[in-house]
């Protein structure tokens, strides 16, 4: 029971926000009282820290597994574009604002998170792509994976792009396209552009072949 409140709890939070679901919308859409999930959290706030928690650990994982299975540095960051697709448009943009101004223990642990692993991962992903000739020698790892890391936070920020002006998935798109393309050496282009057919989407097909 404890898994099904979460995973529920993280769909809701994912979709709609934090602050606008309550513990009688989670209980309601798993068909059991309040009572039952005070029986396993003692509040929306633990239950959030535990989703986050739980996210983190999944998509940490996810990230391994691909930096692993890649061919390449590009192949790598081509895959994590796909997957934030895929997932883009089920995330509300009210979910970073809502964490950042009203859960300030759950923050404080996407923040640790992303200083820690997701910096871990583009660092190292952007001094792969440099030794092997797929990134641009004259660039600065550790500025870039910064400003990428940023990135994360600046999708969110409805002031900058207002949810009635541009879609989670679009704002992505941009903005990790304009990140990855920055870096490539004619090397590089040669294989980010086996990634990308002449509309700008992604060849799935490639990563249905991994």
């Amino acid at each position: 029971m404890k898994e099904r409140i979460l995973a529920e709890a993280e769909r809701l939070f994912w979709k709609y926000g934090i602050r606008s679901v309550t513990m009688e919308d989670i209980a309601k859409q798993l068909g059991i009282s309040k009572k039952t999930i005070y029986q396993h959290f003692s509040d929306k706030e633990q239950i959030l820290s535990q989703v986050i928690e739980t996210k983190m650990g999944r998509d940490q994982s996810e990230m391994m597994c691909m930096a692993i299975e890649a061919d390449n540095p590009i192949e790598e960051i081509m895959h994590v574009i796909a997957m934030i697709q895929k997932h883009a448009d089920q995330v509300s943009p009210n979910l970073l604002i809502d964490l950042k101004r009203h859960y300030p223990q759950a923050f404080a642990q996407f923040r640790q998170y992303k200083e820690g692993e997701i910096m871990r991962s583009i660092l190292e992903n952007i001094q792969k792509g440099v030794s092997q000739g797929l990134y641009r020698s004259d660039i600065n790892p550790a500025i870039l994976a910064r400003l990428r890391v940023e990135q994360i936070e600046l999708a969110f920020n409805n002031d900058i792009f207002p949810t009635d002006q541009y879609t989670m998935p679009e704002i992505q798109y941009e903005l990790m396209h304009h990140f990855i393309r920055g870096m490539l050496t004619e090397k590089g282009f040669t294989i980010y552009n086996q990634y990308v057919n002449p509309n700008n989407e992604y060849n799935l097909s490639v990563y249905e072949k991994k």
